[in-house]
């Protein structure tokens, strides 16, 4: 029955990340950067420089580096370890010359994403800033549209509830955590209806659902709060990691870009067959993209009204999330896939392919490396569980009108979802993930191509008003 369930959802993830999607997401971001001149890298600098810096007497909820934490938060997690690896493996190392294309172009969509999120955001009874997609939809493109919000806002929830929030970062951490402490399955406990599994998964479910059910009770102001410290400090020791097994193999590093770059438009030629189709390795590598980085899927803008006067401030800060998650921090986990040649080694998946290459490619103790991924992977799932709670909380809030004992009910079953996650399949969660994914992102990238406009106005009359300040 297993084997039927999975059959469908190949087949309809198929369908969802065809080709139609794919143009669309990439055509949306190429769009946008004509539009914007190619604001990604004139404006880089100055993006970076904000994201530390942040605007006094701001309106919003949060800081804006605190909603950049929170964003962060909620994509820096095992898009950035398992989902790389996943790609690769299964598109080949083409998948990530893909991933950096998609992301290029990507950070013009999160700049946009940002910008529209804060123009259009609206103030809740309580006090608190509310902005999204579903808003920039029904306030920019017009009411008439708000049936289009709606549908972004229902897969939002689903996605949260079972896609990126919940299924792939659970897995990811029990995943992690048996490898480590388990990798033979000698210490299993009968689980009915579910069957054997490790004492480590069970336990690391028991206490991953304990925590996130403690925290999420504090709201938007404590994830922030959390993801402020955690995402900084753990992504810095992730980055040491990679530089140093990149520094350490920099002789393979021409040989491996070579090898992507060849890959992404004659995948057979490396593969020997396994991929023998450039359309394979282009989907693999803009779905786990978008997967990581989130560009075009509408899940930053949730976070993104920030306390900031100005739209195109957080619309900058917004966009150095894509370039740290993606341009940096995948490329790294790619290369070190690639150059220690982890895709290539049969019998493992996921998890164990990052940390086959870092305890292959590092000149470290291999359980002392393990050791380091293993928590790494842990702290990044654990904020997007965090933050992606908030996204499809913000969703549902939208479309039940604030009816909050609804939102509880499924704060509750957001957790008993983080609870279970570990007793699902790896290739059957990241399957659900992209599903939801790419239902999530049409009626998003349907609003930016129709508010593109209104963001290039936006840019402009900014930058024209900053220059005169100067």
């Amino acid at each position: 029955m297993w084997e039927a369930i999975n059959n469908f959802l190949v087949a309809v993830d198929d369908k969802v990340w065809g080709v139609p999607l794919m143009v669309l997401i990439i055509a949306g971001g190429v769009l946008l950067t004509s539009r914007l001149g190619f604001l990604q890298v004139r404006r880089l600098p100055l993006a970076l420089k904000w994201m530390f810096k942040n605007e006094e007497e701001g309106d919003g909820e949060i800081s804006s580096f605190a909603a950049l934490c929170t964003a962060l938060s909620a994509t820096i997690g095992t898009g950035n370890i398992v989902g790389v690896a996943t790609a690769v493996c299964a598109g080949g190392p083409g998948a990530l010359f893909w991933m950096i294309v998609a992301a290029f172009f990507g950070m013009a969509t999160k700049f946009s994403e940002g910008l529209l999120a804060v123009k259009y955001r609206v103030v809740a009874e309580d006090g608190h800033s509310l902005g999204g997609p579903f808003y920039y939809i029904e306030k920019g493109m017009g009411p008439k549209w708000k049936w289009l919000g709606k549908i972004f806002a229902f897969f939002g929830v689903c996605v949260g509830l079972f896609g990126i929030g919940t299924f792939s970062q659970v897995n990811g951490i029990s995943s992690a955590v048996q490898n480590f402490f388990d990798p033979d399955k000698t210490n299993c406990i009968n689980i009915p209806f579910l069957g054997q599994y490790s004492v480590a998964v069970v336990v690391s479910s028991l206490i991953l659902a304990f925590c996130v059910a403690a925290i999420l009770i504090g709201g938007l102001k404590r994830i922030a709060t959390v993801s402020q410290i955690i995402v900084p400090f753990m992504a810095v020791i992730y980055i040491v990691l990679s530089v140093t097994l990149i520094i350490c193999n920099i002789t393979e590093i021409p040989a491996a870009i070579v090898t992507v770059v060849k890959a992404a438009f004659n995948p057979s030629a490396v593969t020997g067959g396994v991929v023998g189709s450039m359309i394979v390795a282009m989907q693999k590598g803009v779905a786990r993209g978008i997967f990581s980085n989130e560009a075009g899927l509408g899940s930053a803008p949730i976070a993104a009204a920030a306390q900031t006067k100005e739209p195109v401030r957080q619309g900058l800060v917004s966009m150095t999330g894509t370039f740290i998650d993606t341009i940096i921090i995948c490329t790294m986990t790619g290369l070190s896939i690639v150059l220690t040649g982890a895709w290539q080694v049969e019998g493992i998946e996921g998890v164990q392919v990052t940390t086959y290459a870092f305890q292959n490619g590092l000149p470290l103790p291999q359980k002392l490396t393990a050791f380091i991924l293993m928590l790494c992977l842990v702290f990044f799932a654990f904020t997007t569980i965090l933050g992606w709670d908030y996204y499809s909380e913000r969703c549902l809030e939208y479309l039940t009108n604030g009816h909050q004992k609804k939102i509880i009910v499924y704060r509750w079953l957001y957790i008993l979802a983080v609870f279970i996650g570990p007793y699902m399949t790896v290739s059957a969660v990241w399957t659900i993930a992209d599903i939801f994914n790419g239902l999530m992102a049409i009626p998003n990238m349907i609003a930016l191509f129709a508010l593109s406009g209104v963001v290039a106005k936006e840019t402009k009359d900014f930058f024209k008003a900053e220059k005169h300040k100067l």
